[in-house]
């Protein structure tokens, strides 16, 4: 498959997902998915080695996220985590489309941290930044919202990132199939947390199912603050 079939697929499954893309991030995302594919035979960025593959199951599947975000930003700029970002899903995808959101990839394996650096600089992308640590060790500013994809259980994604949720703020989790045992997990092992809405998101192309999870700090009840 041809790098102009590519970003035709590229263009059609945005139309799909009713994200107007200019010229410029097309080419973007594009320069990203070759970037991706150049360094993970160094770095070994993600098993999918496939161009096609990796546009489908990585770049497609990260933009599913997009619609979702965006009405919950409500024309409003954000500050967002990736955690356990790796090469960069979503949160390059997320910067190159929205550049209102300002995103900060966080990875515990520095090669992965360095190439989001890398990347951010080759793309012209002001709003993505790339940071070595461990989620629970990073210094930074709260966030907006944290976002991750497939990165850790539910409890443990929020355990682990919850000191950097600004008042106010969101976990934004993509997974696969409805995660039962985790929400279980979740509910038993955070109280103090909620999933206020489970959506299914539409992968064009991809034959498999993801849904996107919403979770956020339990309002102390009004015993409780007396």
């Amino acid at each position: 498959m041809t790098d102009l079939d590519l970003r035709t697929r590229l263009a059609q499954a945005a139309d799909t997902l009713q994200l107007p893309l200019s010229d410029t991030q097309l080419d973007q995302l594009m320069a990203y998915l070759a970037l991706l594919g150049k360094w993970n035979k160094v770095y070994n960025l993600t098993a999918v080695r496939d161009p096609a593959a990796m546009l489908t199951q990585h770049l497609i599947d990260s933009l599913s996220l997009l619609p979702a975000l965006q009405r919950h930003a409500a024309g409003k700029a954000l500050r967002l985590m990736d955690v356990g970002s790796g090469g960069g899903l979503p949160g390059v995808v997320i910067a190159i489309v929205d550049p209102t959101i300002d995103v900060t990839c966080v990875d515990a394996v520095g090669k992965k941290a360095f190439f989001i650096a890398q990347v951010a600089a080759e793309l012209g992308l002001p709003n993505l930044h790339g940071e070595h640590a461990r989620v629970e060790q990073l210094k930074a500013p709260p966030f907006d919202v944290i976002t991750s994809r497939a990165f850790a259980s539910l409890a443990d994604f929020t355990d682990w990132s919850q000191m950097h949720l600004k008042s106010g703020g969101v976990w934004a989790a993509m997974k696969g199939q409805h995660p039962t045992e985790e929400l279980a997990e979740l509910q038993q092992r955070a109280p103090d947390r909620e999933v206020f809405h489970v959506e299914q998101l539409a992968v064009p192309g991809l034959d498999a199912q993801r849904c996107l999870l919403w979770i956020r700090p339990k309002a102390p009840s009004p015993a409780a603050s007396a």
